[in-house]
């Protein structure tokens, strides 16, 4: 972060910000590269195979995508996904991709610093956001190919690197170190701020004779603190014409709600059992380590668990082959390893012997409490209820937005009020070609908040957000 940054967090400007980003992982990366006035244009040579969409890019040669009717351009694109703006930006940037082909971007860039729309970037950790959390080893879902940024492709930056694709799939810390290491080579560094926690987000109108107050546009303030050098704590405010939500939805994980779950040995985080297999205080010797879910971070934990020879017993509510299950969504020739995890939850389940030492799976099984000398209690699907000793107990049930900075907890800005805020079933409700929210004018929410959950995706709400802004700057309706 630049010394430049810090000064302006330290210092209570009077004059309000452009853009506020919050959140600096591969959305708020993607956002402020659009933002830094690097800008896309179709290849003149380029022909694009979906012939729709080849028709309307030549309609308009030589003007930037940012520049045009996405609405327009987006009409008749499908795909795994449902925002038809993520649909544009992905076809644009891997055109054959979902029929296995690896043609060019039909896009190329060009920087025109004119264009440029100043802005912060508020994040916790480093550029990358909550992929430095992760732990490093571990193998992504998306393709390789999927995890890259505009005009810099993750193979191309691994090839330098001297680093592989596994299976065409990257660990997590290389795509950690890629997103950092293109915040350095775009050059965008001094657009990000590093180890700042926002604690509140507030808006209002102008008042009168304050600087802005000729446009009826809200304004925003944006509060907190940075985490200095020295682990101190130091306050900033900031105001700004726009604030976007990027800060995904890894910030608070779902908990079971059950008597016990507050004890010591009762985590929701993976790295709980990496920082105890580190420590030595579970080992193959010990009792089995408790893994409760049935997606891919608690078949991560049971991978993990399992390489180290520690004794698993994995509880999940749902049936094996029940299709909601992400396992029965994934080729298996893509994820050999998650397979494996499907059928040792299959095959030895408590019901029937098991081939598989150190492992048994708990099938329809719902976590009763949790006792303070490591037993925990389960209902059967039957109703009767199994006690298992346990050295150590994950809950990694999925995770929740943390947006507890926003007026009550942005539970207004959801598309159902009334229910909690939810990446997958309850996102922000935004309008599809701008991801601005239907609720409040100047505030814009992407990625998980905003319903696009891969990173291949959230990039094509960075361009709509982009195109937005810059709009306003010209004058012309958002």
């Amino acid at each position: 972060m630049s010394n430049c940054r810090k000064d302006q967090l330290s210092a209570s400007s009077s004059e309000p910000l452009k853009v506020i980003i919050i959140g600096n992982g591969p959305s708020g990366i993607c956002l402020s590269y659009l933002l830094s006035g690097y800008t896309p244009y179709v290849k003149p040579d380029a022909v694009h195979p979906h012939a729709l969409l080849q028709r309307k890019l030549t309609e308009a040669p030589g003007v930037s995508i940012l520049d045009q009717d996405l609405e327009y351009l987006s009409e008749g694109l499908e795909g795994r996904c449902q925002s038809p703006v993520a649909l544009l930006f992905d076809a644009l940037l891997r055109p054959d991709t979902d029929f296995g082909g690896d043609m060019e971007s039909v896009l190329t860039w060009k920087h025109r610093k004119e264009r440029a729309i100043p802005h912060v970037v508020l994040g916790r950790n480093l550029p990358g956001g909550a992929w430095h959390s992760i732990e490093g080893s571990m193998v992504t879902l998306s393709q390789g190919q999927w995890m890259g940024l505009p005009d810099l492709q993750v193979k191309d930056w691994m090839r330098r690197k001297r680093r592989g694709l596994r299976n065409s799939r990257a660990t997590a810390g290389d795509i950690a170190h890629y997103y950092r290491d293109y915040v350095t080579k775009k050059g965008l560094g001094h657009n990000f701020v590093s180890g700042a926690v926002v604690t509140a987000v507030e808006w209002g109108m102008p008042k009168p004779g304050s600087s802005g107050a000729q446009a009826p546009h809200p304004l925003f303030q944006v509060s907190g603190f940075l985490t200095t050098e020295h682990q101190s704590q130091q306050p900033f405010s900031l105001c700004a014409h726009n604030v976007v939500l990027a800060t995904g939805t890894s910030d608070s994980p779902a908990r079971l709600g059950v008597p016990g779950e507050t004890l010591p040995f009762v985590h929701h985080e993976l790295s709980a059992l990496e920082a105890a297999t580190r420590a030595g205080t579970v080992t193959p010797a010990s009792e089995p380590v408790l893994i409760i879910g049935a997606g891919l971070s608690a078949a991560d934990a049971v991978l993990y668990a399992r390489h180290y020879n520690i004794p698993v017993i994995h509880a999940f509510r749902r049936t094996v082959d029940d299709p909601g299950l992400v396992f029965n969504q994934l080729p298996k020739m893509l994820y050999p390893e998650y397979h494996k995890v499907h059928q040792m939850m299959r095959e030895q389940s408590i019901l029937s012997p098991s081939p598989y030492e150190g492992y048994c799976s708990l099938p329809e099984h719902q976590p009763v409490l949790f006792k303070e000398d490591r037993q925990a209690m389960f209902q059967d699907p039957k109703g009767l209820q199994k006690v298992f000793g346990i050295s150590l107990v994950l809950v990694l049930i999925g995770s929740h937005p943390d947006l507890s900075f926003l007026p009550g907890a942005g539970a207004d800005l959801a598309m159902d009020p009334d229910q909690p805020l939810s990446a997958k079933r309850n996102p922000i409700d935004v309008e599809p070609f701008t991801y601005q929210s239907t609720q409040q004018e100047g505030l814009y929410a992407m990625g998980p908040l905003a319903g696009d959950n891969f990173v291949r995706f959230v990039q094509g709400g960075a361009l709509a957000v982009a195109s937005s802004l810059l709009r306003k700057e010209a004058g012309k309706p958002p």
